[in-house]
């Protein structure tokens, strides 16, 4: 998306500079292999997206975003791990490509580097910014609590699930906007109001991860297709399609959320076919269009010009068309 570019472009540019390769390298080289990867950058992106639209120089945010980036892909490190994940981003894992210690232990330098980014900002900004970043990093690991708690659980509610990707996902995407707005010295309502608007498309966002999962394209996903299936995790699309479907494709679910085939083909084609005739494939789509509104509508009390809220708007429109 166009209006993204120049603030990937000079993220990249900092990242590189950020993450280099030191002794010992097996603790500093995975570190630099992931954040290689691409990836959308999205979090990072909409840090300094939020401290430009609010009237500063984006630059001053490089700081904040960089310690995103840097808590996300520490955060995927482990979850891949604990998800047993072969691929990220269409490569090797970094504990495939290493091992699981090395991970771990990569995994937790990533954190402290976050951390100490903050150290770049006056003691005010800092204290504003560690607070939301541990508040925030903390309800990532709740959330994660729950995704690992809902696995060997068969009472799960879509309340629950909602919460919980709100944990894991959404808090992070609200965090990045409302540290570029407090980069920025915006108002407490500007800032609560951005968060409020990235926290809801950040749920949008991981329900269309989830769909991505099930129905997106091998070729452009970046991960493996039907991995939610493969670890039966309780998805949007796993809950509404128990609830929608007759007696016999209920059981059948629940039976193939049971079990764990070596060859997955044939459970993952059964348990997308119910998804689809219990209509749960077009349910998650509606709730991604319903969240994306309440963005929107936080968007609404921002106080920033019309042509940017469009910008913005324009933004979560095309997150929610991707394919990767």
């Amino acid at each position: 998306m166009e209006v993204l570019s120049k603030y990937n472009d000079a993220l990249q540019r900092h990242l590189n500079e950020t993450v280099r390769v030191k002794e010992p390298t097996q603790l500093y080289a995975p570190i630099q292999y992931i954040v290689t990867l691409g990836g959308k950058r999205l979090r990072p992106i909409l840090t300094l997206l939020s401290c430009d639209f609010f009237g500063e120089d984006f630059n001053k945010a490089m700081p904040a975003a960089l310690a995103v980036e840097l808590f996300h892909n520490f955060s995927l490190i482990h979850d891949d791990i604990m998800d047993k994940a072969p691929l990220r981003r269409g490569e090797e894992t970094v504990h495939e490509k290493w091992d699981i210690n090395t991970g771990i232990l990569s995994g937790d330098a990533m954190l402290i580097l976050a951390y100490q980014l903050f150290e770049n900002y006056e003691p005010h900004k800092f204290q504003e910014l560690a607070k939301l970043f541990s508040k925030t990093a903390l309800e990532v690991c709740e959330g994660q609590q729950y995704d690992v708690d809902f696995e060997t659980r068969d009472d799960v509610t879509l309340d629950e699930y909602i919460h919980m990707i709100d944990c894991k996902t959404a808090v992070l995407l609200g965090a990045a906007m409302k540290m570029g707005a407090i980069v920025a010295e915006a108002s407490e309502s500007c800032k609560n109001n951005i968060y409020q608007f990235g926290r809801n498309l950040g749920i949008a966002f991981q329900l269309q991860d989830d769909y991505l999962d099930a129905f997106g394209n091998p070729e452009t996903f970046g991960k493996q297709v039907g991995g939610d299936i493969i670890t039966n995790k309780k998805t949007f699309l796993y809950l509404t399609a128990l609830k929608g479907s007759s007696a016999e494709e209920a059981e059948t679910l629940e039976h193939l959320y049971s079990i764990a085939p070596k060859d997955p083909s044939d459970k993952i084609s059964t348990v997308k076919s119910i998804f689809e005739a219990s209509g749960a494939a077009k349910a998650i789509q509606n709730e991604i269009a319903s969240y994306t509104q309440k963005a929107n509508n936080y968007l609404d009390a921002v106080q920033i010009s019309s042509e940017k809220k469009e910008k913005l708007i324009h933004f979560g429109d095309w997150l929610m068309e991707r394919t990767v």
